[in-house]
């Protein structure tokens, strides 16, 4: 019973006290107002990454851990992808991405027992960076973080300090 009245949603959804109206007047009435209607609020908000302010997010697919620890070509083209989304999205400067990229190094050698905790906390650092300083472009850099924490495997925690390595490289 419940998936007729969800189809019969569909077509009205969003639409309030106006539901008689059409897609194609109300497209066309949208466009002579300057096109500022909701359509185009929801058209924005397929891009955007959740909370984030408005800001558009056309961000990477995630990367792919397996994949950065066995190919380096795959880790140097996702660190090229990166550097390029930061010059076109963000304003990130240099000594932001080399604090970041010392604090991976000393992650990465941290005893054993700490490690996993290193890399939380720098996950969280990172979080913290990418929201102060509006850096988009290393949300996919974020994500896979967090796969290399929970993997907990020494070569992912060095193939990450690795990428982590080439964007710097490339950005400067």
């Amino acid at each position: 019973m419940a998936e007729p009245q969800q189809q019969e949603k569909k077509p009205t959804e969003g639409r309030g006290p106006r539901e008689g109206r059409g897609a194609p007047r109300e497209n066309d009435r949208e466009r002579q107002a300057g096109g500022g209607g909701d359509r185009g609020r929801d058209r924005g908000d397929d891009r955007r990454g959740g909370d984030r302010g408005g800001r558009p997010f056309d961000g990477p697919p995630e990367m792919d851990l397996e994949k950065l620890i066995s190919d380096p070509l795959y880790l140097d083209n996702q660190a090229h992808g990166v550097v390029s989304r930061m010059r076109d999205m963000d304003s990130g400067t240099k000594s932001q991405l080399r604090r970041l990229y010392n604090a991976v190094r000393r992650a990465v050698r941290a005893p054993e027992s700490e490690r996993q905790h290193q890399f939380v906390m720098l996950r969280a650092r990172l979080a913290y960076t990418i929201a102060r300083h509006s850096l988009r472009s290393l949300d996919g850099v974020e994500k896979l973080l967090l796969q290399v924490t929970r993997k907990n495997d020494l070569r992912g925690y060095e193939r990450f300090r690795d990428l982590f390595e080439a964007i710097v490289a490339y950005n400067e």
